[in-house]
């Protein structure tokens, strides 16, 4: 029986290390079958959903920053910043009732994806003389979500 229970330590070690040999080892294929009907949204190298609500629901967690200066609520009024329910295909620095920098107001800028994606990273780069000097977004995710969110609200 000792001899047995030797021979299976030994096995079992020198399994062990050879797991953690330098030599390189082949990939392992893996293969995933689903039923039908039952396949996941896509997801990118990062991890992220492709899924569009799945990306507006964390966009509207992280607008939640943004929230400070800015309404999305249909009608609502502005804040600090200018109400962004609609922003999307609006023209910059056109909502009525709120007061612009000269630079928003003046500027021939309609903003879409891109457009936002450079001011919400940088508003002072993508836009020199503007007001928003506070809420800039570094994160690409974060601000693809809070952009997916924005557009969401408009449909």
């Amino acid at each position: 029986m000792k001899i047995v229970a030797h021979a299976l330590l030994a096995s079992a070690a020198a399994l062990g290390l050879a797991a953690c040999s330098s030599e390189p080892q082949e990939p392992v294929e893996q293969i995933i079958v689903r039923e039908a009907g039952t396949a996941e949204p896509a997801v990118t190298a990062a991890g992220a959903s492709t899924d569009l609500a799945g990306l507006a629901a964390s966009g509207k967690a992280a607008f939640a920053a943004c929230a400070a200066c800015h309404s999305v609520q249909p009608d609502g009024a502005s804040g600090v910043g200018p109400n962004l329910y609609g922003v999307v295909g609006r023209a910059a620095g056109s909502l009525g009732g709120f007061v612009y920098s000269d630079a928003l107001a003046s500027s021939s800028l309609t903003w879409d994806e891109a457009a936002l994606d450079g001011y919400i990273a940088n508003p002072s780069a993508a836009m020199p003389g503007t007001n928003m000097v506070a809420g800039a977004e570094a994160d690409v995710g974060r601000r693809k979500a809070i952009i997916a969110y924005l557009t969401s609200l408009a449909e």
